[in-house]
C-alpha cells in the first residue's frame, strides 16, 4: 500500500461529489449543510492537493473538466464503500436509541404511520424517528433511508424483504361530484368523465386498463405530483380517481365507486438492507412495524 498517495482529504473529496452530483456549490452547500465559500474553498484544495482541475471556471453551472469526469467515477465508488462501512457499523450497534429513517407513500406516512410510531414511542422511547413522506422508491443501499414501506416486491439481493399484506385499489370521487355527474353502474358510464392522474398518466392509464378501465389520455383534466395531492384534487370534485387505501373510511366526503368491478391487490412490503437488520434498534421498529402493518392491512384489504 503507497500510503503517501492516500494523503488527500475525504471530506473535500465528499464536497467534490456533492458538487458534481447538485450541479453547483450552492446546491452541494445546502446538501451539505455547509456554506457555499466553504465548499468552494474544500474543491480548490482538493484541485491543489491533486494538481488537476475538476471544474471549468466561468459558467453558471458547474461543468466537470475530462480530469474531472475520470475521478467522478472514482469518487463515487468511494462514496459506496464509506455507505457499505457504515451499514455494517450500523449493523453491529445494538443499543435500542439513536436515529431510524423510514419511508412510506404519502398516504401512508400521513394518515396510517403516526399512530404505528407512538406505540413505537412507548416501547423504545429512546428511538428518534425520522419520516421521509415520499411516492418516489427510496435506496437503502444509499442510506436515503433506514426501512421502506413499498408497494413492489424489492430486487436488490441486499435487501431483506418481508411481504405484510395487501390493500385494495378503488376507485374514489367526491359526492360533490357524484351530485353532478351521477353514480357510475358499469365502466362504460366513465368513458366520458374527467379523471385525476399523476405525473405519468400514460402508465396510470395502461393499469386501469390491465383491470378492465379503458380511459382516454384526455380524460384526465389534472395531474398530481403526489399522492396526498392526488387525494385534496379528487375531494374537490376535480375527477375521479384511484387510491390505494380506504378513503371513504377516513373522509365522509368521499365515495368509493365501483368497488366490485374495480378493486386491483396491491401489495405491501416492508424492507431493510440486511447490515441493517442485525441492529437491535432497527429490529425492534421493524418488527413492530410488521406487526401493525399487517393488522392494517387485514382490517382495510
Amino acid at each position: 500500500m503507497n500510503w503517501a498517495d492516500l494523503a488527500f482529504d475525504w471530506n473535500q473529496a465528499r464536497t467534490f461529489l456533492a458538487a458534481a452530483l447538485e450541479g453547483s456549490l450552492s446546491a452541494a452547500a445546502r446538501a451539505l449543510g455547509q456554506t457555499q465559500p466553504t465548499v468552494s474553498r474544500q474543491v480548490t484544495s482538493l484541485e491543489h492537493s491533486l494538481g488537476v482541475t475538476l471544474f471549468e471556471r466561468g459558467h453558471r453551472q458547474l461543468q466537470l473538466t475530462v480530469a474531472g469526469r475520470e475521478l467522478l467515477e472514482h469518487v463515487q465508488a468511494m462514496a459506496e464503500a464509506a455507505n457499505l462501512v457504515s451499514l455494517a457499523a450500523s449493523g453491529q450497534s445494538q443499543a435500542v436509541e439513536g436515529r431510524v429513517r423510514i419511508t412510506a407513500t404519502e398516504m401512508l406516512a400521513t394518515y396510517y404511520l403516526p399512530a404505528m410510531l407512538r406505540k413505537l414511542r412507548q416501547r423504545a422511547p429512546g428511538i428518534v424517528v425520522e419520516v421521509v413522506a415520499s411516492d418516489e422508491v427510496r435506496d437503502l443501499i444509499r442510506r436515503e433511508a433506514d426501512i421502506a414501506i413499498r408497494h413492489v416486491r424489492p430486487t436488490q439481493p441486499d435487501l431483506i424483504g418481508r411481504r405484510v399484506g395487501a390493500v385494495r385499489g378503488h376507485l374514489y370521487a367526491a359526492r360533490r361530484l357524484l351530485e353532478e355527474v351521477g353514480s357510475p353502474r358499469t365502466f362504460a358510464d366513465l368513458a366520458d368523465k374527467d379523471f385525476v392522474g399523476i405525473e405519468d398518466s400514460e402508465a396510470l392509464l395502461a393499469a386501469l386498463a390491465e383491470q378492465g378501465l379503458v380511459l382516454r389520455l384526455e380524460q384526465v383534466r389534472v395531474q398530481a405530483g403526489s399522492g396526498n395531492c392526488m387525494l385534496q384534487l379528487i375531494r374537490e370534485g376535480l375527477g375521479f380517481g384511484v387510491l390505494p387505501m380506504d378513503a371513504a373510511s377516513l373522509f365522509d366526503d368521499l365515495e368509493c365507486v365501483l368497488p366490485e368491478l374495480f378493486n386491483p391487490e396491491i401489495p405491501v412490503w416492508l424492507l431493510a438492507h440486511r447490515e441493517l437488520h442485525s441492529s437491535r434498534r432497527i429490529r425492534l421498529v421493524y418488527d413492530l412495524l410488521a406487526e401493525e402493518l399487517e393488522l392494517l392491512t387485514a382490517s382495510i384489504a
